[in-house]
């Protein structure tokens, strides 16, 4: 492995980035400095430009997810700081193992934007937990000592983050597993910063011998800018395959009209809907949770309104760490339990546990 893939700097946020209460006042985006400054204490915050410029409202379905709200101080007795169990299920440092055949690596824990949703809030943040050299060594090792291993899923934070130079020496590094059939990266960048899926960027995903899926985390028709289909077409012409991934958020997709507008844009940028999660319950998130049996009842209804390959498979991750499962009838049990995938029962706590 070269010596300096995670010797020099990401690329971080740069200084037009609102990085915190004072700059989001001048911006007009909050009125209590005090009370984000609190927020800002604990959870991290980062709107970059191109957000910004789509914000016409801190209260509308783009201000809604990055703009900090005075209630992320509040935790429900249902949230909680690892909502789906990543903390027991890593083995090592940056490797997490929820299934047989597949793993996910987070090389550094650094975003380009802070969603006030995010499941892992509590570990993200500025300063980027990058993997150190040894400790990236160790991931890859572990990866490379399991042959079972078949997928492994770029996450963090954001992995693009990564230079183009030191994104492309890992991907290499990962196409030396001769087990590995497939890598997923899970990305906000094309939406966040879309001038940085740039030529070295997507020269490193096209690169990869190992067959690569972006995976676009998009929740509102209104993220997908001209910039950043622009961002989605430079992937795509490289032969890098898209799909996304949305969460179901109160006041910002939790409506038929707007689920459809999502999946229809997602389409004509050439993006195929994988999968719409229903939230997690990370500490302070309370305010974005639209029950099960509401998210059910928005699929069911554009069944027949859009077309098949519009619509994602919605899904739970169960909190604890047992897997995600699409929540159709086949994964309920009828007492606000999910089933997971070896067939264990598991109750909900929170507004969707049972009367």
């Amino acid at each position: 492995m070269p010596d300096g893939l995670v010797s020099d700097q990401s690329t971080l946020p740069d200084q037009s980035t609102l990085k915190d209460a004072a700059s989001l006042r001048r911006a007009g985006l909050i009125d209590d400095v005090d009370a984000i400054a609190a927020v800002g204490e604990v959870y991290a915050i980062a709107i970059p430009p191109a957000l910004r410029a789509l914000i016409v409202d801190p209260n509308g379905p783009i201000g809604r997810q990055f703009v900090p709200h005075a209630d992320e101080l509040v935790t429900a007795a249902w949230e909680r700081p690892d909502p789906i169990g990543d903390e027991a299920l890593s083995p090592v440092k940056g490797i997490v193992r929820r299934y047989p055949d597949r793993a996910l690596l987070k090389p550094l824990l650094a975003c380009p934007v802070y969603c006030r949703f995010c499941f892992r809030r509590e570990q993200v943040g500025p300063d980027g937990g990058l993997l150190s050299l040894s400790d990236l060594r160790a991931a890859v090792d572990w990866l490379a000592a399991r042959p079972e291993i078949r997928e492994v899923i770029l996450t963090g934070g954001e992995p693009l983050m990564l230079s183009a130079r030191r994104l492309g020496e890992l991907l290499g590094m990962l196409g030396e597993i001769p087990h590995l059939e497939m890598i997923r990266l899970h990305t906000r960048m094309p939406v966040a910063a879309p001038e940085r899926v740039e030529a070295g960027i997507v020269a490193a995903l096209a690169g990869s011998r190992v067959p690569l899926w972006v995976v676009a985390h998009v929740n509102h028709a209104d993220e997908i800018s001209q910039d950043a289909i622009a961002a989605f077409d430079r992937l795509r012409l490289a032969g890098v395959p898209l799909l996304s991934q949305s969460v179901l958020l109160r006041g910002v997709n939790d409506s038929v009209e707007a689920l459809d507008g999502l999946f229809r844009a997602l389409l004509r940028a050439r993006v195929k809907p994988y999968y719409l999660h229903q939230l997690d319950a990370a500490p302070g998130t309370a305010r974005f949770h639209v029950p099960i049996a509401e998210g059910r009842a928005l699929l069911r209804a554009l069944r027949g309104r859009i077309s098949g390959t519009a619509l994602p498979t919605y899904v739970l991750d169960i909190p604890g760490g047992a897997g995600k499962v699409p929540l159709g009838p086949e994964n309920l049990d009828g007492n606000a339990g999910v089933i997971d995938p070896w067939g264990g029962v598991h109750r909900l706590a929170g507004p969707d546990r049972a009367g």
